[in-house]
């Protein structure tokens, strides 16, 4: 098992790392760093249907999860592609690498393509041992994981679709209050997380699937340390300041919850 499991991660890693040296390359010609998130996203959906087409598990559970990542992933990149790269402007995370990092920029934009990768093939571990598993039929977990990813595929579909309408109204201007956005500062993610909780849960039954649930740890992690939600955050204060002070004060940073008021949120400061 533990040789499969290694076989499969070291061809899954060359395949993504291929992947991520091709957009690394593109990305000098676009001048646009974002495409690396459009990577990460579909080289998650190309490893779970390589998986599903080369290991040896059961049938059915093997392409359920395919079919679970494959529809995540490139709905993802292709949210992505269109939201963040073509017909837009760096955004500002990487122009404020491009100025911290100073010297080397294109040297150092491929190492942190390349850990995209290596991030790819450690989250697709809930996919992988599913894909090994030759059990039959499927359980209980299965059914379960099946259904937490259904709330967060929706959830963040929804959210994405709610800000991307905000965005196209060029009448709009400020923060995005409405929808799953009244609740939450960062709703796509929270459901992000939740899919991947749902990824966790399919596979934890498997032979080794415990190993599975590295996958959500890592995604809360990397959401609520300084690189995701503070990094991301930081970065719109700098362009709105208070207006967005006033967003935080009365709204969940993560987990949906009833909005404060206005008043409220001040005097508890």
């Amino acid at each position: 098992m533990l040789a499969q499991v290694v076989h499969f991660a070291v061809t899954g890693a060359l395949i993504v790392g291929g992947i991520m040296l091709a957009l690394w390359a593109i990305h000098f010609l676009i001048k646009d760093a974002a495409i690396v998130e459009v990577g990460w996203a579909a080289g998650l959906a190309i490893l779970g249907g390589y998986y599903a087409y080369a290991a040896p598990g059961y049938p059915v559970r093997k392409w359920a999860i395919a079919a679970m990542t494959g529809i995540w992933g490139l709905r993802l990149a292709g949210y992505l592609l269109f939201s963040r790269v073509i017909g837009r402007s760096e955004e500002g995370r990487y122009v404020q690498l491009r100025r911290e990092w100073k010297t080397n920029v294109g040297l150092r934009f491929l190492f942190f393509y390349e850990f995209q990768a290596l991030l790819d093939v450690i989250l697709s571990l809930p996919f992988l041992l599913a894909c090994l598993d030759t059990r039959v039929p499927l359980g209980i977990a299965e059914k379960c994981g099946m259904g937490f990813w259904l709330i967060g595929m929706c959830g963040e579909a929804l959210a994405d679709a709610q800000l991307d309408s905000f965005k196209k109204n060029s009448a709009n201007r400020g923060t995005f209050r409405g929808g799953l956005w009244k609740y939450s500062r960062h709703p796509n993610y929270f459901f992000e997380w939740l899919l991947w909780i749902g990824y966790a849960v399919f596979a934890v039954t498997s032979p080794w699937g415990w190993l599975g649930m590295i996958s959500p740890a890592l995604i809360l992690y990397f959401f609520l340390s300084d690189t995701g939600i503070p990094a991301t955050e930081a970065q719109t204060l700098r362009n709105r300041g208070e207006e967005y002070r006033a967003y935080q004060r009365t709204t969940s940073p993560f987990v949906p919850w009833l909005p404060k008021k206005e008043a409220q949120a001040k005097s508890k400061r």
